[in-house]
């Protein structure tokens, strides 16, 4: 057993800690070490190498507090994930360092790996599709690229649209003109907006069009130039709205496509434009594809759980189909 002690100062260490020591509880849960602190002497006891490595973690996650960052269980996480993967790759400062927006205090950045990934695409493709599960940051992240975009003058417009899939209800029985129809469909890009814009604002950008949310049926026939443009939701396109949507990309504009492959709410034996595009884009300069996964839930940790077993589950079942299939196909050349 190899011990050694970190000496901080006392304000860090009251911050490292977390409320009642939480931090090192999440810490000792995910690293095979005993962690303390008595004072500002925090004690690491583990094996030679083990030390050294969780050490070096610690180290790095005090640069953070030093720095004003918050430490919460999702940086640790991260911090120990990387940790485990050795030197060379991203570190903890560079993934949560870069802030996109700042509001109401609230700093927006990435949170794994591959958030920090998908907005390194945003930036360095003309078009970028973030493809995965629910909770990964994948629109709300586009969506804070957009604004800031916005605010510097980068662009002169957002635009966000989605597809209005009609789920049990049809939109001509529902109360209203369309916008008011329309409305609970889009209303999830309105929350996140208000996260980023204050209300008044807002409404003065909806008000002379430099924010524009809108079904995927009013982009037809438009050149969308200077402008962030986010598909939203996009498994529910059509090969044919897919196509209608990209081909609207005007001068000066910025596209960036999200949606999860395994909610499609498209009626049964539609294709979905979301999961053809890849096929048909794959390898064009200037269009970036990226994929999140289970680990980069960001919502409640039993989103993880519950995306990974969904994914396990449908895996097994596809599995299961083949082999049926396998077998039948079989017995047919059997009797033949």
């Amino acid at each position: 057993m190899t011990k050694k002690i970190l000496s901080l100062d006392n304000y860090v260490a009251e911050m490292f800690v977390g409320e009642h020591d939480s931090n090192l509880r999440v810490l000792e849960q995910l690293l095979d070490v005993d962690i303390s602190l008595r004072g500002n002497q925090l004690t690491l006891q583990s094996s030679g190498e083990e030390v050294e490595r969780v050490s070096a973690l610690m180290e790095e996650l005090l640069v953070l507090v030093e720095e004003g960052r918050p430490l919460d269980e999702e940086t640790i996480r991260l911090a120990a994930s990387l940790n485990a993967q050795g030197s060379g790759g991203e570190r903890v400062g560079s993934i949560v360092g870069d802030v996109i927006l700042e509001h109401r205090g609230c700093r927006i950045a990435p949170k794994t790996v591959n958030q920090k990934t998908y907005v390194d695409a945003i930036r360095s493709h003309t078009i970028t599709f973030g493809i995965g599960p629910a909770g990964t940051g994948k629109t709300y992240l586009a969506m804070a690229m957009a604004t800031a975009a916005l605010l510097s003058g980068e662009v002169a417009r957002i635009i966000l649209t989605r597809p209005t899939v009609e789920a049990g209800e049809s939109l001509g029985f529902l109360p209203g003109d369309l916008m008011e129809k329309v409305d609970p469909y889009l209303r999830p890009l309105f929350d996140a907006l208000y996260d980023m814009i204050d209300t008044n604002q807002l409404s003065e950008h909806m008000a002379k069009g430099s924010i524009e949310v809108a079904p995927l049926a009013f982009m037809r026939g438009r050149t969308l130039n200077d402008s962030f443009v986010i598909l939203d939701e996009a498994q529910n396109t059509t090969p044919d709205q897919m196509k209608m949507f990209l081909t609207r990309l005007g001068f000066g504009a910025k596209m960036v496509v999200t949606g999860d492959v395994t909610q499609i709410d498209l009626p049964s034996g539609r294709r979905s434009g979301l999961i053809v595009v890849r096929d048909i884009l794959d390898g064009i300069p200037d269009i970036g594809f990226v994929a999140f996964d289970s680990m980069d839930v960001v919502r409640h940790k039993l989103v993880q759980d519950i995306v990974s077993a969904y994914k396990a589950y449908t895996e097994a079942q596809r599995t299961e189909r083949e082999g049926s299939s396998s077998e039948a196909g079989s017995q047919d050349r059997r009797r033949a």
